[in-house]
Formats: structure tokens, sequence, C-alpha cells
């Protein structure tokens, strides 16, 4: 991937930048907004690492520059600030993805690989597919070789974010902000639970091999390829 850095701490944009690189990705950075407007207006690139506190010109004025100039590349907005107003805010101005400081480097680039290759999926989509497994949109219905799946709400969320992925590796960080919108982790199975409880509906009674699988140390992901 081609990725621009916006950060101002001198730190944090060589740590990230550098597990960039040494994963194969391209890597520019900036630090301050301006600086980091002007490049990304200027060149085409992957996605945007985003931090929301800038000097010069901060990160929430970048993102919706660059979304009334056009610009469509994937942006990830980091940012200090952990409250759900926040995060709103930053995904309602144009944001694929939010990521809260501190983080793990792992965690990053997990996100960074989710929104990279996740599938353009507009207004208009009905239906969400992943093998033999149909989620209708509209009516929140699920079904599986035309057989219908009844689902709790929480499992409703969790199913469909899963197969938003399909084919790439979902972190539990990852499945509590976005399904439970916890901006932390607790100490807490709930995410094991569900998958869980999730696991056995959709694959109970199905040949076939199992979509939902455990990825140790990692996360889940929803697939019908086979694991190696």
């Amino acid at each position: 991937m081609k990725i621009l850095l916006v950060e101002d701490d001198v730190d944090t944009r060589s740590y990230v930048s550098a597990g960039l690189k040494v994963r194969g990705h391209s890597v520019d950075e900036s630090g301050d907004g301006n600086e980091g407007l002007l490049r990304a207006s200027e060149h085409d690139y992957d996605v945007i690492v985003l931090d929301r506190m800038l000097p010069v010109l901060d990160g929430m004025s970048v993102l919706r520059s660059l979304r009334v100039g056009g610009t469509h590349a994937r942006v990830l907005l980091l940012t200090a600030l952990g409250d759900v107003d926040a995060r709103i805010e930053g995904m309602e101005a144009g944001a694929d993805d939010y990521l809260g400081k501190p983080f793990a480097l792992s965690e990053l680039i997990a996100r960074l690989n989710a929104i990279s290759r996740r599938t353009a999926h507009t207004n208009a989509t009905t239906f969400l597919r992943v093998g033999n497994l149909e989620l209708d949109l509209i009516a929140q219905r699920v079904s599986r070789a035309g057989r219908v799946i009844h689902l709790q709400p929480r499992e409703w969320d969790l199913l469909k974010y899963l197969a938003l992925h399909a084919d790439e590796v979902v972190t539990r960080a990852m499945l509590l902000e976005h399904v439970w919108g916890f901006q932390s982790s607790p100490h807490t199975n709930l995410v094991d639970t569900h998958v869980c409880r999730l696991r056995s509906k959709i694959e109970r009674d199905f040949l076939g091999p199992q979509m939902l699988r455990t990825v140790r140390g990692e996360g889940y992901v929803l697939s019908t390829k086979q694991s190696r």
C-alpha cells in the first residue's frame, strides 16, 4: 500500500513508519496538517493515517478538506480523545476507521489491512454474501443454503461486521469497538461468548468446512477459504 502518515509526534511517527515499511508498504510522512493536506491533495494514496491533534491545521479540518475536495483515499483517524462524541464526529466527517491512542502497532496494521481491502458497499447494497451464507440488510434476515437462521440483534450486528470484512482477520478489539462501542477492551469474554453462540447458529446442521474460525492470537475470520 501507498500510505501517507500525518503525525506531529516524532517518536510515534518514526515508530509507525518503520513498522509499515518493514512490512513492505510505501510511506510518506508529514508533521503538520497543512503539509499533510498538500501532500494528500497532490498525490494518490491508498490510505491516510491522520492524527486528529495536529499543529498549523488540525486533523478534522484536514479530513473535511480532503472529502470536500473529492479525495477518496481511505482515512484512519488517530486520536487521544476517546469519548463517543469524538469518534462519531470523526466518522461523520469522512473517516473510514478510528483508533484511539495509545495503540499497538499490530492493531493499527490490522485496521489498515481491513479498510484497504474492504469491498466498497454503497448505500444501494442490500445483500451481503459469503459462500452460501446471505444477509438481507433491509429485512435484517440471515439464511444459509436457503434456510433462515434466527439471530438476536447483537448477533446480527456481529455477523454483519464479520461479513463486511469477509476473508479478513478481525481482532477482538475491533469487534468491541464497532459492534459494542467500547473504546478499550474490558476484562471479559464478551466477544468470545457471542462468537461461540453465533458460530453454533450459522454452522450447526450445515455441511462443509467451518466458516467462522478463530485465528489464534489474532481474532476471527469469516471465510469459505480453507485455512492453511
